[in-house]
């Protein structure tokens, strides 16, 4: 009889140290998750291309240094795949390095351009280091963008704002993405007047046979324009996306796949283009392509952006 109370007593406690082992086991799971959500843990776009040019492998060290010796960040990129730098295949010199930077001061110019990202979240490809397996979005476009305008003499924004913070302080649900990035265009036009072009930075959803082409030996995340019907500048509008988009074709045949003109019921039709007759929106790329094929396309743009706008200005 006392045994058999002894064996119920262990089997009860058995059960307690069961049931206590589990609640402590959940509530470290939720202190952990509570932990990391306060402590708000993120690599920006910007962050991540000083992370890739700070790499400390020993393999790496060589071309780090030569890469730093010639660029300064975010034009610099390692390749997703072989640690160098892409450069594009053009007629021209390399963009980034066509202009003596010293000579080039944009910093006392007002600022022309104005970069930004309705869906600023969409991805590209992540890395392939394993230390920073950290997915690029399309502002990482945004910042190769904006320093090969600037060693150009051309004074450009970046919108670092968070467009998802905006949706959430209006409870706007994610298609609203567009009236949110118009709060901010708003914004940088009252506090900078001089801003006449507006160019919105997305990346395609297509799987990557159809998102890139390879042109003399180097890949690229093929392009799209858009351009919303519904608004009193489309035509304006259409006309400079096209001297953008034949220059693009024309100097890399079939990187760009066209000019997507949409419009009437059921869709936005506006795309925040009637606030500037020289507003554009381009699709770099699609969610498998990398880094390096970005790059490639960014600066291919770039090169055809700033030639169309240097005869728009004169």
């Amino acid at each position: 009889m006392k045994k058999r109370f002894i064996t119920r007593k262990k089997k009860r406690f058995r059960g307690l140290k069961i049931f206590f082992f589990f609640l402590l086991f959940v509530f470290s799971l939720f202190f952990s998750f509570y932990i990391l959500n306060k402590s708000n843990i993120e690599i920006d776009d910007k962050g991540l291309v000083q992370l890739l040019l700070n790499y400390n492998d020993n393999d790496a060290n060589k071309i780090r240094k030569k890469i730093k010796s010639f660029f300064s960040v975010p034009s610099a990129l390692l390749d997703n795949d072989y640690f160098e730098y892409v450069v594009p295949v053009s007629k021209n010199d390399d963009l980034t390095s066509s202009v003596d930077a010293s000579s080039v001061d944009a910093s006392d110019k007002k600022p022309l351009i104005y970069i930004y990202n309705s869906h600023q979240g969409e991805e590209y490809a992540s890395s392939t280091l394993a230390e920073y397996t950290v997915a690029p979005t399309v502002m990482f476009a945004d910042y190769i963008f904006q320093d090969v305008l600037e060693k150009n003499n051309y004074k450009a924004i970046v919108e670092e704002a968070s467009i998802k913070e905006i949706l959430n302080m209006n409870s706007w649900k994610y298609a609203y993405s567009y009236m949110a990035s118009r709060v901010l265009l708003e914004d940088a036009k009252n506090k900078n007047p001089s801003l006449k072009y507006f160019v919105d930075i997305h990346r395609d959803s297509l799987e990557k046979g159809r998102t890139t082409i390879e042109i003399e030996g180097k890949k690229f995340a093929k392009t799209i324009f858009l351009i919303g019907l519904e608004n009193e500048n489309y035509e304006e509008n259409l006309s400079f996306t096209e001297k953008i988009n034949n220059l693009l074709n024309e100097k890399y045949p079939g990187l760009s796949k066209g000019i997507y003109k949409k419009g009437g019921p059921g869709v936005n039709g506006v795309y925040n283009q009637d606030f500037s007759k020289r507003a554009i929106l381009i699709e770099i790329g699609g969610y498998e392509n990398t880094p390096s094929e970005v790059l490639n396309s960014v600066l291919a743009f770039s090169e055809c952006f700033m030639e169309v706008i240097s005869k728009d200005e004169s």
